[in-house]
């Protein structure tokens, strides 16, 4: 089946809801649907609106629309072969036809935030006096809701025929057809409503409006829908969808019929549905990024793409203008770089426990995780210029900074942060250092500054998981069996796959860098009188000493033999000596402790055995424990997801790195293949979150993952 293309696309809505599927139109995935409803943002995502199975007849001739994958490995039906072009942009748009007829169908995902402004305008001179995300000034309300429009064009009028396929579960799981699992819909004028009753629960109400089309109830249930993706990966791989009828709509040559699902129960207050609303949507949503990116309506022209045909989809082929191969990359005013900047923003979304803006790590089935959201924030926000957003997420996770960590993940409702990392609290510092770099926000620096010293305290003194400065070296350390804490952070039943216990490299030169900065803070506030002038004098010099003191023990990872960095120095002083990504996420930081012949030598080194056309491999090819696909079931990902696995998330230190210690040499990485990815690969228009560390480096993982995506964004030149 070499036609059926099964590259990926992917709304959001800000809410952490989305709807995805593939080009082809086949559902592969546990998570392709029209309408993944977050019912406690970002979290509580449940499937709620499959999709629609269409078939159009024309002269009497009944065309079938859909295409299926079926447990028992048959593909029926078939319409895909009846695809003649697919475009994303500005959003998703099908056209199938024959000789005498064409049938095209978009889908738009309004942005789900109602009541509040949206997060993180574009910086017009300054920051803005924006209420702090903890204290909104508006109860914001949500809505969950997709658009899809169908256009008719043809010789003779036709009759468009679509079959509602629903569900009501988990996006992480199947649904299985069960006795004690029912749907009740109540029938409105243009309007149907729908509610799951699973044992005697109510689910998510939800309707469905049309603009025209006569709807008739037939409830049926199909059973054992495939879902080829999930048996690659080893998962539940069967799904049956809920049908409870279909709508008749008659269509003349030019005509257009629109229909809406929308969350909740049906409303008199909700506007009318019009043959306008589709296009409304789109142009509400062109004017949310205009606003947010300060893009101009040349800009918004520029983004315009043709579309192009099904079958001339090739992995190189691209649907956006792309600049020809080079070691740069595009320029802030071309349309690639306009298409990063609306890839990055389907990362940004609302967490209600929060009442702020977060970061969701990576689609499909990834929440918000503070490491991810601190490493990407600079390309994000910071490069983009949305400062509120950035000052935003950095107050909210200085704000729940407990025990000297920042959370790592946030929970619902009435639940408790998760504080299971060393490394998110020295992020969290280094990413507020770049923010204030970048903003001269000092009066923000001031309201942080007792965060940062309740960090710094936490660590000299000891902290959970046994993290601790030690005081022989000044290097901090950690030692608590069973857990992962940094990045590396696999862990199958109660066995880390990388354990990095005692000090690690990249952490300690977090930490060397954190010192830096709070010496330069404490002297800067002393200068602006935000305090005492002699006590922060004197805390500056001493955070100085210390940081000097980190300086030289860092020497303590160098390896003179191989001319790089030691990963960790075990707690029994043993070194380890593999060959992996941490040494250069070392050279990467705003403060660097080591000298430029080390850094030149560890770059010469990382270059021939970790870098590739995507990113960095987590683990030297030669290495006995190196394990170049990721792929398998649960366990046998999980073992080489930090054992060889390329991380394209680290092409942004790597190059940080180079830019540094190398910065008359051309950079010895071509932008091509990562942007043809970006551009026609896996999920059109965003980057993966992994790929293969053998050749031909398949893309894995998420299929679009916000610190990959932000670290592009951030080397733009």
């Amino acid at each position: 089946m070499p036609d059926l293309d099964t590259r990926e696309w992917l709304l959001t809505n800000g809410l952490g809801s989305f709807a995805s599927g593939t080009v082809s139109d086949v559902r592969t995935r546990t998570y392709h649907g029209w309408l993944f409803a977050a019912t406690n943002p970002p979290s509580g995502r449940t499937l709620l609106f499959s999709h629609l199975e269409a078939s159009l007849e024309v002269l009497g001739r009944v065309v079938a629309l859909g295409t299926n994958f079926w447990g028992n490995g048959q593909i029926e039906p078939t319409g895909y072969q009846l695809l003649r072009c697919f475009d994303i942009n500005p959003v998703p748009k099908w056209i199938w036809g024959q000789d005498n007829w064409q049938l095209s169908r978009q889908l738009v995902m309004p942005y789900g935030l109602v009541g509040t402004g949206d997060w993180g305008q574009r910086a017009q001179g300054g920051i803005s006096n924006a209420p702090s995300p903890l204290v909104p000034n508006a109860h914001p309300q949500f809505c969950d809701r997709i658009l899809i429009q169908y256009r008719y064009e043809g010789s003779h009028p036709a009759i468009l025929r679509l079959r509602l396929l629903i569900a009501e579960r988990d996006f992480h799981h199947q649904q299985t057809a069960s006795a004690k699992l029912h749907f009740s819909q109540l029938l409105g004028e243009q309007q149907v409503c729908l509610q799951a009753i699973n044992s005697g629960h109510f689910g998510i109400p939800w309707q469905l409006r049309w603009t025209q089309g006569n709807y008739q109830p037939d409830a049926v249930w199909y059973w054992h829908y495939g879902l080829p993706e999930e048996t690659k990966r080893g998962l539940g791989d069967k799904e049956d969808l809920y049908s409870p009828g279909y709508l008749i709509v008659t269509l003349q040559p030019g005509d257009a019929v629109t229909l809406e699902a929308r969350v909740g129960f049906p409303d008199s207050m909700l506007s009318v549905l019009t043959p306008k609303t589709f296009a409304e949507a789109v142009e509400a949503e062109q004017n949310r990024l205009s606003q947010i990116f300060g893009w101009t309506e040349k800009d918004r022209g520029a983004q315009k793409t043709n579309q192009f045909k099904i079958k001339e989809l090739l992995p190189s082929a691209s649907p956006f203008p792309m600049p020809a191969p080079d070691s740069r990359l595009p320029t802030p005013d071309s349309p690639l770089w306009q298409q990063l900047l609306k890839a990055s923003d389907q990362f940004i979304v609302y967490r209600a426990s929060i009442a702020g803006p977060t970061v969701i790590a990576g689609y499909h089935w990834f929440n918000d995780w503070g490491r991810d959201t601190l490493i990407a924030l600079p390309g994000l926000a910071l490069v983009p210029q949305r400062f509120d957003l950035a000052k935003g997420v950095l107050q909210t996770f200085g704000h729940y900074c407990r025990y000297g960590l920042i959370p790592n993940a946030f929970p619902d409702v009435n639940g408790e942060p998760i504080y299971n990392s060393i490394d998110a609290a020295l992020w969290w510092i280094e990413t507020l250092g770049l923010y204030l770099e970048a903003t001269q926000d000092w009066e923000f620096l001031a309201e942080q500054f007792p965060v940062v010293q309740q960090i710094y305290k936490a660590f000299v003194g000891g902290t959970h998981f046994n993290i601790q400065v030690d005081a022989t070296d000044g290097l901090v350390s950690w030692d608590a069996p069973g857990v992962a804490l940094t990045w590396m952070d696999v862990v199958i039943g109660a066995h880390p796959v990388t354990p990095r216990y005692g000090k690690t490299v990249e952490i300690n030169a977090l930490w060397y860098s954190a010192l830096c900065w709070l010496s330069q803070w404490a002297e800067r506030l002393s200068q602006l009188e935000y305090g005492s002038p002699v006590r922060l004098t004197k805390q500056a010099q001493r955070y100085a000493q210390q940081a000097q003191r980190v300086k030289t023990s860092l020497q303590k990872f160098w390896n003179p033999q191989l001319g790089y960095l030691y990963d960790t120095i075990e707690p029994d002083d043993r070194r380890n000596f593999q060959i992996r990504p941490n040494a250069v996420l070392a050279l990467s930081l705003h403060h660097c402790g080591f000298s430029e012949q080390q850094g030149c030598q560890i770059l010469d080194l990382a270059t021939t055995s970790l870098l590739t056309p995507y990113g960095l491999r987590s683990l030297d090819p030669g290495d006995p424990e190196y394990k170049g696909k990721y792929e398998g079931n649960s366990e046998q990902r999980d073992r080489a997801y930090h054992q060889g696995t390329v991380w394209a998330w680290l092409i942004g230190p790597y190059i940080r790195a180079w830019q540094r210690f190398y910065p008359q040499r051309s950079l010895p990485f071509d932008w091509q293949p990562l942007l043809d990815h970006f551009l026609s690969d896996a999920c059109l228009g965003s980057i993966s979150e992994i790929f293969d560390g053998d050749s031909p480096h398949t893309p894995r993982g998420a299929i679009a993952q916000a610190w990959s995506v932000a670290e592009v964004i951030r080397h733009i030149e």
